[in-house]
């Protein structure tokens, strides 16, 4: 795994991971405007902040602001900043956002909700650098780097005339894609433990092992809140853990459960004779294989050879029926 210190904050040695990184490294090296796209949850700021301080202006400020929570008719009182007097309350001479990030790099997330308006206010500041406070008298020069970030399709916005096609032109310089947990393979087991690791430091806590069912369950799931929706969820599941292991076992969903009983009734009301034989061995079959093989896995802890001669198999074999049941042995060690 590569070093946090590295990454900013950014964990994973999946092949989509370390694809990132790469690009990251690649784009730091460039002081152009960046668009970083992502769902949300999968870690857009934290790009963002490994481009930044990889980058040349890495002792320099560091300003995220999330656009969707700026109101729109402050959008160029935040962005730039006002002098005395320009409005009622405008006491005192404030900075805005670009002044405060002067030299270093301004990050706007959430690019995609800023309304027409503010969108106007921010291109005509990328054009050329320049912009005025409100109430100024004269332009500013502002030497920043722009970062943006997605989690919509800037591109179909543009088609559905909620985004300037313009202002996506000037955002797009250069373009980071951040990816899913759900095509990060392992890493989701990864980052799993480090948040366990993480809770046990902050609430001064015990550490943790990840229940082998808890591993199983964490790879099977779809995570559409990607990296935060898995630490929102080992958080809580850690606080609520009586036990010396995290064992998460997702209820199933009424609708779910009520699926099942109607199958085991529809079991029951079948007349003698209408069943498929063989089907129902070949099931039967698979389901013991499979049950099999996941426990073997747990008593060796995800050692294949050894998994192997406690079932007096050979390891090829054995290899065989784990690829057939697409059981990675991987999530069974370290647990």
């Amino acid at each position: 795994m590569v070093e946090q210190s590295q990454t900013h904050g950014l964990i994973g040695e999946s092949k989509a991971f370390l694809d990132m990184l790469t690009a990251i490294a690649r784009i730091a090296g460039f002081d152009a405007t960046v668009l970083i796209s992502g769902e949300t949850g999968s870690g857009k700021e934290l790009a963002a902040r490994a481009i930044h301080y990889q980058g040349k202006r890495n002792d320099k400020p560091f300003i995220p602001v999330n656009c969707g929570a700026l109101p729109d008719h402050l959008i160029e009182n935040e962005l730039f900043g006002h002098s005395k007097g320009a409005y009622t309350d405008a006491r005192d001479t404030q900075s805005g956002l670009i002044a405060q990030a002067e030299g270093g790099t301004l990050f706007l997330d959430e690019v995609d909700a800023l309304s027409p308006k503010a969108q106007v206010s921010l291109l005509r500041f990328l054009q050329d650098g320049n912009y005025r406070p409100l109430g100024g008298s004269r332009l500013l020069a502002a030497d920043v780097r722009i970062l943006a970030a997605s989690n919509d399709d800037l591109k179909a916005l543009v088609g559905q005339d909620r985004f300037r096609a313009d202002l996506l032109y000037r955002l797009n310089v250069m373009e980071l894609a951040v990816p899913p947990l759900r095509q990060r393979d392992d890493d989701v087991l990864l980052l799993a433990r480090h948040f366990v690791n993480e809770a046990a430091s902050r609430y001064n806590m015990p550490h943790l092992a990840l229940h082998p069912d808890t591993l199983l369950w964490l790879t099977g799931q779809p995570w559409h809140g990607n990296v935060r929706e898995l630490r929102n969820r080992i958080q809580r599941e850690f606080l609520m853990c009586d036990g010396p292991d995290l064992l998460i076992r997702e209820p199933l969903p009424e609708s779910e459960r009520r699926r099942k009983s109607d199958r085991r009734r529809a079991l029951q009301d079948v007349q003698p004779g209408t069943l498929n034989f063989n089907q129902a061995k070949q099931a039967t079959l698979q389901a013991f294989e499979r049950n099999h093989l996941i426990r073997l896995m747990r008593e060796s802890a995800g050692n294949v050879s050894q998994a192997a001669r406690l079932a007096g198999k050979e390891r090829r074999a054995l290899g065989k029926l784990l690829k057939k049941y697409c059981i990675e042995p991987s999530v069974f060690r370290g647990a």
